[in-house]
């Protein structure tokens, strides 16, 4: 019986307090045997011998098979590879099943997590930060689910980050089906999946809080961009709170039901945040920090001599309305990033937001500004 074989016997063994588990786990790496009587000297009942003796052989089949492939890997709480921060989180998985670079999850990551069924709103703004935390260096961490989910995921795929999806289902189940195609580029693109259930397991709603502990504890931060107040990404928040996370909000609408759950985490003491700079700089470690350093001039009798980072950006905005995605496409540069630096220019007055897009501002109108998301 190698390593592997017997923690997912373990795993099938159910009532045992989760100190015991650990306790257990640590115990049957040493043996070469494992016994009935070895199980009852660790406070297993008869019942809980049977199940750890008895397992079902065809899921630890199933898992040889799909460790065959070098992409594939089963981490225990006791192998190096088994992050660290999720690790010291109180109740973290015995084992995980991972698809794709098993080191991206060491790696210094934010989640993004909200509601299935978003707004154009709530697209938008998990679109820009996502996109923006990828381009400070952070791994964008998800639940592949429809929604906020798989907008953070694109976002980060788009410019050129690395994210992490959490499942509720099994790695050879991947759920919802329609993001198939989008967990084999979040692999192709040096990312990874991740579940602590079964291969074959299919979703089931009391997979989903337990994805949102990994989720939360793989994280510095957790950030919601929108939920309603029976929202999944509450509990993610929650699990956040007890994990000694971060815990931040975006506030949108008053009258949308899906902004109450930020709202209401804003009440409870949830950073509001208006910008990704908001989060990188509560967090306070090396990040790349959006506002870029002064490394160009626009010289021209509108506005004299004025030094003004992304003056090739700014150039591409016209005095009528010009959408983000063709500001993107004159850039040469992602919709992430360039959403991110049209709102610096937005916030030093340079240009305005309008519907459909930005428009530029001529000289007398350039104020330093500030705006609050409504």
């Amino acid at each position: 019986m190698d390593t592997m074989e017997k923690w997912l016997r373990l795993g099938a063994v159910h009532g045992l307090k989760y100190s015991l588990r650990v306790e257990v786990a640590n115990r049957l790496e040493q043996q070469t045997t494992v016994t009935h009587s070895f199980l009852r000297s660790m406070s297993f009942s008869d019942q809980q011998c049977r199940q750890f003796l008895n397992s079902d052989t065809s899921q630890i089949t199933l898992t040889r098979k799909w460790l065959e492939a070098d992409e594939h890997h089963f981490l225990t709480l006791n192998d190096p590879c088994y992050p660290r921060l999720l690790a010291e989180a109180s109740g973290c998985p015995l084992y995980l099943f991972v698809a794709g670079d098993p080191a991206v999850l060491s790696s210094p990551q934010i989640a993004i997590v909200g509601s299935r069924q978003c707004s154009r709103y709530g697209q938008h703004w998990t679109d820009f930060f996502a996109g923006a935390f990828s381009v400070s260096g952070f791994t964008l961490t998800s639940g592949l689910a429809l929604g906020i989910d798989s907008v953070a995921h694109r976002a980060a795929l788009v410019s050129g980050g690395k994210t992490i999806a959490v499942l509720g289902s099994g790695l050879l189940n991947i759920y919802p089906r329609q993001h198939r195609e989008l967990s084999r580029e979040i692999i192709r693109q040096g990312g990874a999946l991740v579940s602590e259930f079964p291969l074959n397991a299919t979703a089931h709603p009391g997979h989903f809080p337990r994805r949102n502990r990994i989720i939360s504890g793989l994280s510095l931060g957790v950030l919601v961009t929108e939920a309603r107040m029976k929202s999944g990404s509450l509990i993610t928040a929650r699990y956040a709170l007890e994990q000694n996370r971060n815990v931040y909000a975006l506030p949108g609408p008053v009258a949308k039901p899906e902004c109450e759950g930020p709202h209401w985490l804003i009440q409870q003491g949830a950073l509001l945040v208006s910008h990704p700079n908001d989060i990188l700089e509560d967090l306070q470690i090396g990040y790349h920090s959006l506002r870029f350093s002064v490394s160009e001039q626009i010289n021209s009798s509108e506005y004299g001599t004025v030094p003004l980072p992304f003056a090739g950006v700014l150039a591409n905005v016209e005095d009528e309305v010009t959408p983000v995605d063709v500001v993107a496409e004159r850039a040469g540069q992602p919709v992430p990033v360039i959403a991110a630096i049209l709102l610096e220019l937005e916030l030093a007055g340079w240009i305005a937001a309008v519907p459909g897009g930005y428009v530029r501002l001529r000289r007398a109108c350039h104020v330093r500004r500030t705006y609050v998301l409504v």
